[in-house]
């Protein structure tokens, strides 16, 4: 099902060991007018766009309050400084240069006589991908230079101020829409095909886009959080509407072999890897980096995942306070011992079974069991491919959307969102309603943003969901805890503990967030310096 796209990989990796110095693909080796004959170098050129789509291991959740590393991080305590430089920028301008110079090109290969269906595919593609990186941009910076087409050395643009937060995301939604257009729907796509951007792919990303935005601009106070909304909402729905996607039964699964490939119909966007030892064109070492402890769960996110009954912990009859490792998962979400190692899991060739997690380097007392694979801990690589964009996203986008819009949400559209991921086959927990809500004491944003933070926990999401709620002035000062420091876990290792025996890993007095600064990064140093019209964001 991988072999042709794999093969194409393998040769794009080797034009970008060619092109390490430039900002695009075909010019390292041949004249550029000269590459563009055909639409077979179009989609050469697209394959190389895929190289940027990010891999694993995800250990972005350490700039949150839902994983902690062996250390503390900057970013999640405050303590990060304006850097000198930053690939991450620039990598998102070679991103957005190589997209631009498709776009241009296309008409090159039209006027050259390449089938038009085909080109268009391959321009779509480019403004997905210049999308995906101008949206990593605004996550970031806010307001950035929005190039448009590829630039020479002596071209004015390269000089060019930040564009306003509205008209960055109104060419994002302008590449999706176009995108949308000429792009085929996942049923479509050839099985030698499998793996590049699908018409629901663009809008599942709209979604995504248009939720960030929309609620930003809701609780941070300026711009039309109603149009960004509303945007959201729709884009959900043509997604769910589309019939192209469904729920995995298997919640462990979606992050393993069995999660693979077209009959995985919840993925809508993945970064593929190799196939096997014998096909190894790419791979990764995620469990290895998340054995010794690179991104382990917090109290925090373990205290989250709700009790059978459907209740939080603090309101739950059934929670009894654990007095081992084991009893943290009685009566639990099933999503948690599925993102946690617990005993009795496979785990490592050294320890086949697990037992407990190693607070040396596990130093919340939980362990991270994404990506977790026997076999491949076995070779020291793995090849599961990792899920950026996955139809549970999408659901949880249109509830939120729909809720955020009118500060209400009705039972039925709960239904077709949220409740079905708490009726995946693995899960079954029990279904989220407003009697449930009313009768309980409970919010329903604070319920609807506790489902998002479950399912797709340790997927990245939680840092940026923080900064868009203008809730992490609040969560991110506060004191990291990890599991309780039971008995099991041995004198080796003595975490600092507070009075009920929880891991302290840091405390709030160490801790700070500034809400005058904080919710934007600076600028590198280097890039203000290249471009004098580039402004530092506030406060930094």
């Amino acid at each position: 099902m991988k072999k042709e796209f794999r093969i194409l990989f393998s040769l794009i990796m080797v034009f970008g060991v060619l092109s390490c110095n430039v900002d695009r693909l075909p010019e390292t080796s041949i004249s550029d007018p000269a590459f563009w004959q055909n639409e077979n170098d179009l989609k050469s050129a697209a394959n190389y766009l895929y190289t940027f789509l990010p891999g694993l291991p995800e250990t972005g959740d350490v700039w949150s309050d839902d994983a902690f590393g062996t250390s503390a991080n900057s970013i999640s305590d405050g303590t990060r400084i304006t850097p000198s430089s930053d690939g991450y920028y620039r990598a998102q301008y070679r991103l957005i240069r190589a997209a631009n110079n498709i776009i241009e090109k296309a008409d090159l290969v039209a006027d050259r006589g390449g089938d038009i269906n085909q080109i268009n595919i391959y321009v779509a593609e480019a403004k997905f991908f210049r999308a995906w990186g101008y949206f990593n941009l605004f996550r970031r910076y806010g307001g950035v230079p929005l190039i448009l087409k590829p630039l020479n050395i002596e071209d004015e643009e390269l000089n060019m101020g930040q564009a306003s937060r509205e008209e960055v995301v109104a060419q994002i939604y302008s590449d999706l829409d176009s995108a949308v257009l000429d792009l085929k729907s996942p049923g479509t796509i050839k099985a030698e095909d499998y793996g590049r951007i699908s018409k629901t792919a663009a809008l599942a990303f709209k979604s995504r886009v248009a939720l960030f935005e929309g609620t930003r601009s809701k609780f941070h106070g300026y711009g039309d959080a109603q149009k960004h909304l509303m945007i959201a909402k729709t884009a959900a729905k043509e997604v769910m509407d589309s019939g192209e996607h469904d729920i995995f039964p298997n919640y462990f699964n979606l992050f393993q072999y069995e999660g693979e490939g077209r009959q995985n119909k919840e993925n809508i966007l993945v970064r593929q890897y190799g196939k096997n030892l014998e096909e190894s064109i790419s791979y990764h070492v995620a469990q290895r980096n998340l054995e010794t402890g690179a991104a382990n769960p917090t109290r925090g996110l373990a205290t989250s995942y709700l009790m059978t009954d459907g209740l939080p912990i603090s309101k739950s009859p059934l929670y009894e306070k654990p007095t081992n490792t084991v009893e943290v998962f009685n009566n639990r979400d099933p999503r948690m011992g599925a993102t946690f190692f617990k005993e009795g899991d496979e785990y490592i060739g050294t320890q086949p079974v697990f037992n407990i997690p190693a607070i040396s380097f596990q130093k919340t007392g939980f362990a991270n069991r994404r990506y977790a694979n026997l076999n491949d801990w076995q070779v020291s690589r793995s090849y599961i491919d990792r899920t950026l964009i996955r139809y549970a996203e999408v659901l949880l986008n249109y509830a939120e959307a729909t809720y955020e819009l009118d500060e209400s949400i009705s039972d039925e559209d709960l239904n077709i969102s949220v409740n079905i991921l708490r009726d995946r086959e693995s899960v079954s927990m029990p279904h989220l309603t407003n009697s449930l809500v009313d009768n309980n004491g409970l919010e329903m944003r604070e319920e609807i943003r506790r489902e998002r933070r479950v399912e797709l926990a340790l997927e990245g999401f939680r840092y940026w969901d923080l900064i868009r709620w203008k809730t992490a002035e609040i969560e991110l000062p506060k004191t990291i805890l990890g599991n309780y420091f039971f008995d099991e876990f041995g004198t080796e290792v003595v975490p600092e503990v507070t009075s009920d025996n929880l891991i302290i890993l840091q405390k709030a007095e160490n801790r700070h967030f500034d809400p005058a600064r904080d919710y934007l990064w600076p600028f590198p140093v280097n890039q203000i310096a290249l471009n004098p019209s580039l402004e530092q964001n506030p406060g930094w």
